[in-house]
């Protein structure tokens, strides 16, 4: 157990924290909604007087033909563009790098993101790199982009990360198979785009994965102890949406209504917990990535469940008030019994889509090493409704080695 003077040193920072976080001058992006909505964000870009635009993406996006309307229209609006695809899942500080040179080979003054939080991510780096002309890890950490970055459009293609309205972005380190945060107000894109037509082709285990990862976004945020009253309205929007719209997304892709709804779910969880923050399923979630790249959202996904669990003591009534908003469990039940009974729709959800219960890739000597990892991350960043020891860490992890 952790001792109480450090709980209680660790609850003061925390509140601490929260004053502060409460009082940051968050500038969310102007945001367009709809089917071809990301064509009135080309438009509005044009209105701002960009005439030269680094687009960054994914090399599968390209050969979709995701972007060519986008494309089109830019040739319409008389904006000059390159496109840089060369960013995977989990980017890493050498694609940041390449996507940098090439934004100064053209020349170009501001980004537009098309893809899921990847390519979001890699963005918001490559505009800070211009601005600040400094390493990539350099800037990671908080507050560390002192001098901000390019004018960011952002156009998600998934309905996960949230990334297009976050202080947040993620990059890899292979060498030292770690992952990197970055979270500073000036990361924050200027406007976004939520077109859930773009979505509609995403497979259906991206689909699951990316909505449970939205998902985890909205209860970390619910349940953290930096939660406020414009944090809960927003996550409760999102599990909402989530319960009732991401099943028939993930069984019917090509439902305009389900893909759109996910897309605003996904994008007012990002707000939830850009001012709440998350917790110990993204702490542990993070090394899973940088050990074994996982994908972030199958990761949030599989972690989950075990982290509530764990946490259910201290955040009963709050995972309770999430059961009654979404009328899940016995009518009423107590704040325990409907707290597990909200638990145990996440498992079944899970059964449902596929999402496995252990991660294959898992390796019981690595345990140690990711414990310690998610209970650093976790403590002076996260206000946790309960925090782990490094002996129930590990003992939460090993619940996911491989049968």
């Amino acid at each position: 157990m952790f001792h109480a003077l450090e709980v209680l040193f660790l609850r003061i920072y925390m509140l601490i924290f929260k004053a502060v976080t409460a009082i940051l001058p968050f500038k969310w992006p102007r945001t367009f909604e709809g089917v071809d909505s990301s064509l009135a964000l080309v438009r509005h870009m044009a209105s701002e007087g960009h005439k030269s635009v680094l687009v960054v993406t994914d090399a599968v996006l390209v050969k979709l033909g995701v972007l060519d309307k986008m494309k089109a229209e830019m040739d319409k609006c008389g904006i000059s563009y390159v496109i840089y695809d060369g960013v995977e899942p989990n980017p890493t500080i050498a694609q940041i790098e390449a996507g940098h040179r090439m934004l100064e080979q053209a020349g170009a003054k501001a980004i537009l993101a098309v893809g899921g939080g990847s390519p979001i991510d890699a963005a918001k780096m490559i505009g800070a790199c211009a601005k600040n002309k400094k390493p990539v890890v350099a800037m990671t950490g908080l507050f560390r982009v002192w001098r901000g970055m390019l004018p960011l459009y952002a156009v998600p293609t998934t309905a996960g990360t949230g990334s297009e309205c976050t202080i947040a972005a993620v990059v890899t380190d292979p060498v030292a198979k770690r992952k990197l945060p970055a979270m500073d107000l000036q990361l924050m894109p200027t406007a976004a785009a939520l077109d859930g037509a773009l979505m509609t082709g995403l497979p259906a285990h991206i689909t699951a994965a990316t909505g449970m990862d939205a998902l985890t976004h909205a209860v970390e945020a619910y349940i953290s102890k930096n939660a406020m009253a414009k944090t809960d309205e927003k996550a409760i929007e999102a599990v909402k949406l989530i319960m009732t719209h991401l099943d028939t997304a993930v069984t019917n892709g090509s439902d305009l209504n389900a893909r759109q709804q996910m897309a605003r779910a996904s994008h007012v969880a990002g707000i939830a917990f850009t001012q709440a923050g998350v917790g110990y399923v993204h702490a542990i979630a993070h090394k899973f990535g940088a050990l074994y790249h996982t994908p972030h959202g199958l990761a949030n996904a599989i972690v989950m469940p075990h982290v509530l669990d764990y946490s259910l003591p201290s955040c009963a009534p709050r995972l309770a008030q999430l059961a009654r908003l979404t009328q899940i469990g016995p009518v009423g039940g107590s704040d325990e019994d409907l707290a597990r009974a909200f638990i145990q729709r996440i498992r079944d959800m899970n059964a449902k889509f596929g999402i496995p219960t252990r991660l294959d890739k898992l390796r019981s000597e690595d345990i140690p090493a990711i414990a310690q990892s998610a209970i650093a991350e976790a403590r002076f960043t996260y206000a946790v409704p309960r925090y782990m020891s490094h002996p129930v860490a590990e003992k939460l992890i090993a619940q996911m080695l491989p049968a």
